[in-house]
């Protein structure tokens, strides 16, 4: 049976995110995407705008930072073309121009195929960063460990007033960085021509697969 790409409630991508992926967290969502194979929803992938005004603006220049969207979760079953279906086609439903970064995480094995499959550009790796660091915590994600400090005026010295030296950094694996730009022949000219980082050969490599047999809750459509 084919499968149908189309948009959805952000709500119903929850247990995907939080059941399946590897981060199970949320993330912001601006746009969400379902595989659909007849009425069941085989996978999803989402878009948001990234926090990060230094990342929104590095991309391709200040004069399309507010056209960057970040390809910030993809979770879906693991058959053959079910991932770059649903990326190629989301890709398309998005609004034009869109400039859409995402990431491979090197961490977890990944190395990009499904951007490779969807013509994503190939950016090189992220910056050298450190992660916010618990002992006994280590699963918490570095983001969720900093948001504890948020509103705080020197948000490091207060962790290490809480946690004494339980806190600490721990150097954050690179990610595969990939670029894709959204629009018509010329806003897509455009887009590569501003862009900041050097366009790369494609990266090579073992890739692994994440465990997808966590539980999903959805509801079923008519198509």
């Amino acid at each position: 049976m084919s499968v149908s790409v189309i948009s959805i409630p952000a709500g119903e991508t929850e247990s995907w995110l939080l059941n399946r992926h590897y981060a199970k967290r949320r993330c912001p969502i601006s746009y969400a995407f379902g595989a659909y194979r007849g009425a069941e929803l085989i996978g999803v992938v989402t878009y948001g705008t990234p926090a990060s005004a230094p990342l929104r603006g590095g991309v391709c220049g200040p004069e399309w930072a507010d056209k960057v969207l970040e390809l910030n979760r993809l979770c879906c079953e693991n058959s053959k073309n079910v991932a770059s279906t649903l990326v190629g086609r989301s890709l398309r439903l998005l609004p034009r121009p869109s400039v859409v970064v995402s990431y491979a995480d090197t961490a977890q094995g990944h190395v990009g195929y499904i951007y490779q499959a969807t013509n994503f550009l190939y950016t090189g790796l992220s910056a050298k960063r450190t992660d916010w660091k618990i002992k006994g915590r280590e699963h918490l994600h570095g983001a969720t460990v900093a948001d504890e400090s948020r509103g705080q005026q020197n948000r490091a010295e207060w962790m290490r007033a809480k946690y004494g030296n339980d806190f600490y950094l721990e150097n954050r694996p690179r990610k595969h960085r990939y670029v894709f730009a959204c629009g018509s022949r010329k806003q897509r000219a455009d887009i590569v021509m501003a862009l900041r980082y050097p366009v790369e050969a494609y990266p090579k490599g073992e890739s692994r697969h994440g465990d997808v047999s966590g539980e999903v809750k959805s509801q079923m459509i008519l198509l």
